[in-house]
């Protein structure tokens, strides 16, 4: 993750049932599903006022590392988070049992 993402904290709206980063006055976000202790990370969104700036790659690093720290495993539904994982594969320490990418 870049530097410059690096304060910026990640929001767990849990109503929206979202996590958050607002970046430039403009929010990026990843939808999830909870599910016992599986977290399904749905879909991702970061508005194209942040495109190109290594938003998106910031708010799944922050995600993953919010799993980590919360002891749950990852379904990665979303391709962009399941592409980041595979390109990053020390994070597939994460995936929920029997799931690959």
């Amino acid at each position: 993750m870049e530097t410059i993402f690096e304060d910026i904290p990640l929001a767990n709206n849990e109503l929206s049932r979202q996590f958050e980063l607002v970046v430039e006055n403009v929010k990026a976000k990843i939808e999830y599903d909870l599910q016992k202790d599986r977290m399904f990370l749905v879909h991702t969104e970061v508005p194209p006022a942040l495109a190109g700036k290594g938003v998106g790659n910031a708010i799944v690093e922050k995600t993953l590392q919010y799993l980590e720290e919360n002891k749950l495993k990852l379904v990665p539904l979303c391709p962009f988070v399941a592409a980041y994982v595979k390109k990053h594969p020390e994070w597939k320490k994460l995936l929920a049992p029997g799931i690959n990418v």
